[in-house]
């Protein structure tokens, strides 16, 4: 049996945290972040893994970065809102109960805000949170490692792309070993 903090294939789900086209320009780091998300969101559908996307305030702030659209799947459910936190937007919690998924794996903008507010939401409703470290950015990095800091105080645990990709296959002989290895070289 894995460690409970070990994220768990059956368990878990992506969620992908406003990364809109207005952050391009205010984000240092927005071409970098909106890469990875990109290569998570890919791996976790190759796994079978839900994917879900939160779009702030799209009618100001934009839709959702190209580099991360040109991936999602046909089931892949975005969620506008004007909350900062995701769960703020009711069918986004609702959706990942029916779901029966415990497990949470966060990435997007800003870490200090939506991020930070989301985690702790997320945590709230009894949910297990991993934050993709390699995945979240704010304006500035005093901002983001506070956010980090703040999410892992109250029990977020921090990850990686790769971190959570060897966690889900568990095994070299996992189905999608091979794709998932090419995917992250």
């Amino acid at each position: 049996m894995p460690h409970p903090n070990m994220l768990d294939i059956g368990r878990a789900a992506l969620v992908v945290i406003d990364i809109q086209e207005a952050f391009r320009s205010a984000v240092p780091d927005f071409a970098l972040i909106a890469s990875r998300a990109s290569t998570a969101v890919r791996g976790f559908q190759m796994l079978g893994v839900p994917v879900f996307v939160t779009e702030q305030y799209p009618a100001g702030l934009g839709r959702t970065a190209e580099e991360l659209q040109l991936v999602f799947g046909d089931d892949t459910e975005v969620f506008e809102k004007t909350t900062i936190s995701s769960c703020g937007a009711a069918p986004f919690v609702q959706k990942l109960k029916e779901l029966d998924k415990s497990q949470v794996v966060i990435c997007g903008l800003e870490t200090h805000v939506c991020v930070n507010q989301t985690a702790h939401d997320l945590l709230d409703h009894g949910f297990q949170v991993h934050v993709l470290t390699d995945c979240v950015a704010s304006r500035f990095s005093h901002d983001r490692e506070a956010g980090l800091a703040k999410m892992q105080m109250s029990g977020a645990i921090p990850s990686s792309v790769e971190m959570a990709f060897f966690e889900l296959m568990r095994d070299s002989t996992h189905e999608q070993f091979k794709e998932i290895q090419a995917l992250i070289r």
